[in-house]
């Protein structure tokens, strides 16, 4: 796998090299050591249903740094009186089908059926991890996303019950600071992550950030051992007593 990463990175252009837009370069597959070598450049797929794969590549880009998350003071006191309860991993496949589905602003989806075949298989393999927020035992939120080194990649979120996505990202990011991890990448800008620390940053910063993130023998170009990108393999739940992740694995 390592060395299969290693050709696919040689492929793609220098991330620097995007357009205005962000749009770095198309075509290709979504086989699990392409998207792990991309994303390792900071790059990553959106494209619709009956286009090429679009690969990207922001200037500037959204992220997050796990310690300026920020609740809004009302989600805060909602959460609080009501909390819903947290998985990690427990429900990949329904996650991600539920981000998939349109919106009920009437836009469309990017969530193609090889786009799940393809982040399923990521999520097997140990990569692709979903938080799921739960009320009264049925999938009420919830994220997905991707995780290398300390960086977490996050793809998309659902939210069916009021602040269940709040709920599944105020848990991700403490998942991500008991991992010691330092970036959230959250690609692009939305006043939902704006709100709750989001920042803009170039694709310069973001780059080096990323850099610093992943481990050295896992940086784009360079070949790795066998331990080059270690995958999660812990699940965890969340305890509304304590406040904190509990290792179930």
């Amino acid at each position: 796998m390592n060395a299969l990463i290693a050709q696919y990175v040689a492929l793609f252009p220098r991330p620097e090299e995007g357009r205005e837009d962000g749009l770095l370069c198309t075509g290709g597959d979504l086989h699990p050591a392409r998207l792990l070598a991309a994303y390792s450049m900071g790059i990553f797929p959106w494209y619709d249903a009956g286009s090429p794969i679009l690969w990207w590549s922001p200037d500037p880009r959204c992220i997050l740094l796990p310690t300026e998350f920020r609740l809004p003071r009302r989600s805060a006191r909602v959460l609080r009186r009501r909390p819903f309860e947290l998985t990690l991993n427990a429900a990949f496949g329904q996650v991600i089908r539920c981000c998939a589905q349109p919106r009920e602003s009437g836009g469309g989806t990017w969530i193609t059926p090889d786009m799940i075949t393809a982040y399923e298989l990521l999520h097997e393999l140990g990569y692709a991890h979903s938080v799921e927020a739960w009320r009264d035992g049925q999938l009420a939120g919830g994220l997905y996303g991707v995780a290398l080194g300390k960086a977490f990649f996050g793809e998309s979120m659902f939210c069916r019950t009021s602040e269940a996505s709040r709920a599944a990202l105020a848990g991700l990011v403490s998942l991500l600071c008991l991992r010691g991890a330092t970036l959230l990448d959250c690609q692009q800008q939305s006043l939902h992550i704006m709100r709750m620390g989001g920042c803009l940053v170039s694709r310069r910063e973001f780059l080096l950030q990323l850099q610093k993130a992943l481990p050295p023998e896992g940086r784009a170009g360079r070949a790795g051992s066998e331990s080059r990108w270690q995958p999660w393999e812990e699940h965890y739940d969340y305890s509304v007593i304590s406040g904190s992740w509990i290792s179930r694995s």
